[in-house]
């Protein structure tokens, strides 16, 4: 179709973009007296509510303006945060929780009601969380997602004005850690009754933790500002942030030589050498809790649902390549789901079971089994892989559409700026998903949970196996933490036996940081609060 103007004007205007970002630091001036902190973000978020949240780059923003009962400390572990203390029943069943005197940012008392209100609201099905599946662990949490059940025999009690009672469906021995998740954070009870879900907008948005909005300019930043309210307010250093949207890495990376940013929340992965020269004390790497993955839609794609195809293009994937000689930033090839350093987990994990063959003899397997499944260089399995835009993924997927044409198969690439990739995802609107996923909290159930028959949107690849989900309800009855992890090892290697997904590289955390900002910490959960860091020599 012929070009329309805007279209004709676009390269012109993207010169014009690269060499405005060339020509020097056009950093925002910061009120007198006050410390200020620029923070690239990778990607613009798609909201600020804290339930309806589903993006590792909302996760940043979300989490500085809010906290729950507990919060991360710098080095990532959980701390306690509304909550000032807590007791556990000797079945590990109720967990009452005793609220420090808090204040949403517009002065109202936080109150236990509050935390009541949100874990009903996040369950409600009208709400249609992609994070509900998490409160299930609540009593009846289940039953109320569906609408089975009334919302008041949910197992969260106010007690009183400060004293929260939760009762879950099974011991959950890594709850702290989970009540840091954004789904367990409280929404101010008061605003939402008054504004539904319009109470995220600036000038109505109402936070709990150490930042309070103070406006959104669409495809520009979000900039907050320090929370008076707030508990510790005194202790944060960081008075203003700004939050901007940040897709191209290499652009990202001139912004933060420059001085435009303190921090980029990532860099190109073959980049690092280069930074290290360049910029060095900026680039920082360290080993996740994160696995990138490949989905196989097994629900739409009858391919997929012979466990023969999904074996041998998990097979026929190079990893090594991939992680050693693409990536080039620390990242280890992978052949797990859940990563090494996870908690309450057995040492030595289950693998797939091509993991000990080399290379080309996985490929030979790929080859063998796609011919028992009936593809021949006559008639090619064909496949279309669809994917977020990022310079790594490029490179990941172009690695391994070589990969599988070299065992015939025949690929196309679609590419698409990530959340739309991901909502392409979520409606089941794809072939093959190329992804990553993060812990949400360290435990072996935030891999295999997503595995689950009923876990919902997220479990992409629309993975069921009865025996599956039996041995994680098995595991989950488990008190002792060392069978449980057995139990949880069983689940791994069976859905691992039917390659229910192709894991590729368990991931490195990357960021910029300018060596002017302190106290940021490396940890394998990849949370840097903002409450926590400060700019020496900021204004």
């Amino acid at each position: 179709m012929p070009l329309s103007p805007l279209r004709l004007l676009a390269p012109l205007l993207a010169a014009l973009a690269l060499v405005a970002c060339q020509e020097g630091p056009s950093r925002p001036a910061c009120p007198a007296g006050e410390t200020c902190l620029e923070f690239g973000n990778n990607t613009e978020p798609a909201t600020l509510d804290p339930q309806q949240s589903n993006l590792i780059d909302e996760f940043q923003v979300i989490g500085d303006l809010n906290v729950g009962l507990t919060t991360d400390a710098p080095d990532g572990a959980p701390i306690p945060a509304l909550a000032e203390r807590w007791e556990t029943s000797a079945d590990g069943l109720v967990w009452t929780f005793h609220l420090r005197e808090a204040k949403w940012s517009d002065g109202t008392p936080i109150t236990a009601e509050d935390f009541v209100f949100s874990y009903r609201r996040i369950l409600a099905p009208e709400t249609a969380s992609i994070y509900a599946y998490l409160v299930t662990l609540l009593k009846n949490g289940a039953a109320v997602n569906a609408g089975e059940a009334a919302p008041e025999t949910l197992g969260a009690r106010a007690l009183g004005p400060r004293t929260l009672e939760l009762t879950l469906e099974h011991p959950a021995p890594y709850l702290p850690e989970l009540l840091k998740h954004l789904s367990f954070f409280p929404v101010p009870r008061h605003v939402v009754a008054e504004k539904g879900d319009a109470w995220v907008r600036p000038g109505t948005y109402v936070s709990s933790g150490p930042y309070q909005l103070v406006s959104w300019r669409l495809g520009e930043y979000i900039e907050v500002a320090k929370n008076p309210h707030f508990w510790d307010a005194e202790a944060v250093c960081v008075d203003r942030i700004r939050y901007y949207p940040t897709p191209d890495q290499v652009t990202a990376e001139r912004r933060v030589a420059a001085g435009e940013l303190d921090i980029n929340t990532g860099f190109q992965s073959n980049r690092l050498s280069r930074i290290e020269e360049a910029m060095p004390g900026y680039a920082r790497t360290h080993i996740s809790l994160a696995t990138s993955y490949l989905s196989f839609n097994t629900r739409d794609v009858a391919a997929f649902r012979d466990p023969r195809v999904r074996k041998a293009l998990s097979a026929a994937i190079d990893r090594e390549f991939i992680a050693e000689k693409l990536l080039r930033a620390g990242q280890v090839p992978a052949f797990a789901f859940v990563p090494p350093g996870t908690a309450n987990y057995v040492e030595d994990g289950p693998t797939t079971s091509f993991a000990d063959m080399g290379f080309e003899a996985r490929q030979d397997l790929a080859r063998r089994l796609l011919a028992e499944a009936g593809y021949t260089p006559e008639r090619p399995l064909k496949i279309e892989i669809k994917t977020g835009n990022t310079p790594d993924t490029t490179l990941i997927i172009q690695a391994i559409q070589a990969d599988w044409q070299a065992i015939g198969v025949d690929v196309a690439l679609v590419q698409n700026e990530g959340q739309i990739a991901f909502a392409a995802y979520r409606m089941r609107d794809f072939e093959v998903g190329a992804m990553s996923w993060y812990a949400d909290y360290n435990d072996p159930l935030t891999f295999l949970e997503l595995l689950k028959s009923d876990t919902g949107p997220q479990n992409y690849g629309d993975y069921s196996n009865p025996r599956y989900d039996a041995l994680l309800a098995a595991a989950n009855a488990q008190p002792d933490l060392e069978a449980r992890a057995r139990l949880l090892a069983q689940a791994e290697a069976l859905m691992l036996s039917e390659d229910a997904l192709a894991p590729i590289y368990f991931v490195v955390n990357k960021a910029l940081v300018n060596p002017r900002v302190t106290g940021w910490v490396d940890n394998i959960a990849n949370f840097h609060r903002a409450r926590w860091l400060c700019v020496k020599g900021a204004g």
